[in-house]
Order: C-alpha cells, then structure tokens, then sequence
C-alpha cells in the first residue's frame, strides 16, 4: 500500500509531465487466435511426414525390444549361475568363479553397445523431428504475421494460452490455406550437420 500511495504523490507533483508517458503507450491489442497443434497436425507437409515419422519412433521401440531381450535373459542366467556358485568349493568353484566373470564382462559389453545403438537411433528420430517441424515453423510464422496484416491484428496467440476467446478471433483455417499451398511437403531427414571448427572432434548425430 505505501508504494500505490507513494507513486500517486509522484504522479501528482509531476503535473504536466505525465501527458508524454500517457501519449507513449501501446495501442489496444487487436488479437488473433491460432491453434498451433492443430496446423502440425493437419497440414498436408504433416500428414505427408507423419507416416516416415511413426515409422522411426517404430523402429527404435522395436529395436529396444530386440536388443533387452537377450541381455535381459543373459543377466538372469547369470544370476542363477552365482548362485549355485555358492555351494561350490575348491577348484571347481574358481573355474566357475572365472567363467562367470568372463559371463559378466561380456554382458556389460553387450549392454555398452546396445545403449550406443539404441542413443544414435534416439538422435536420429528426435533430429529427424525436429527438421520437419522446423521447416514447418519457418514458414508458418511469416503466414502468421501475415494473416495478422489482413485482420488488421497486433497480436497472434496460440489457443492454448487462453482461456476462452469468440470464434470470429480464430483464424487456423485461413492459417492452414496459405501454409498449404506454400509448404505441400517437407523433407524427412535428420538436420543438416553443423560444420565443424578446424581441430574440433565430429559430432556424433
């Protein structure tokens, strides 16, 4: 309360110099609405990508089942072996000993390699997705700016942020025409490599 109080005792002793401030404030929002989610989702270059999409994220779940399977059979396998090792003695329980190591070793290789596999094939699917929608969003946001000039807005929000809004404020459709008939496809592909800087190591993508 005492800073409400103090600023308008400010307010009050600048008299005439508070004209400038008022004259220098923003115009009145005049608000489009766009439901981003649903341009991503409809467009023709989305439809068109979605399927290469679906069948990456595919892939790599499937190849993660193919690979825990019989990592996951060897570790049990494994843990049953140590356990019998327990009523062993002698030499025989250091030859058992010796070969369940070697068991181990090689399994914790096997899962080294897998989770190598597994992390490129991660990479390529989320770079993968990323490209698509950033080629998407490079050209969405002129049409956006542009939709924006036509109603004669200065300010374009996503659906999502608000809480209700009149239907004549949404202008996803006309949104969808234009990026349409300037974006009918998009390539499919992880992002271009960045070059690297002299003596810099490669980036493993």
């Amino acid at each position: 309360m005492k800073k409400i109080i103090l600023g308008a005792a400010i307010a009050l002793s600048v008299g005439t110099s508070a004209a400038p401030v008022l004259a220098q404030r923003a115009p009145a929002a005049t608000i489009v609405v766009v439901e981003r989610e649903r341009v991503l989702r409809e467009c023709t270059a989305c439809r068109a990508a979605q399927p290469q999409i679906q069948a990456l994220q595919t892939q790599l779940q499937q190849r993660q089942q193919a690979l825990s399977a019989p990592i996951q059979s060897e570790a049990q396998s494994i843990e049953q072996a140590a356990t019998a090792l327990r009523n062993q003695t002698g030499a025989a329980r250091t030859t058992a000993e010796t070969a369940l190591q070697g068991r181990v070793q090689t399994l914790r290789q096997r899962e080294q390699q897998a989770n190598q596999e597994l992390q490129q094939l991660e990479l390529n699917y989320r770079s993968t997705l990323a490209n698509v929608v950033q080629q998407i969003e490079t050209r969405l946001n002129p049409i956006i700016n542009q939709v924006m000039t036509q109603r004669g807005a200065n300010l374009a929000m996503d659906v999502g942020v608000t809480y209700a809004h009149a239907p004549a404020l949404n202008v996803t459709d006309q949104v969808l025409q234009l990026l349409n008939a300037q974006l009918p496809s998009v390539t499919v592909a992880p992002l271009p490599q960045q070059p690297q800087p002299a003596g810099a190591a490669p980036t493993v993508r």
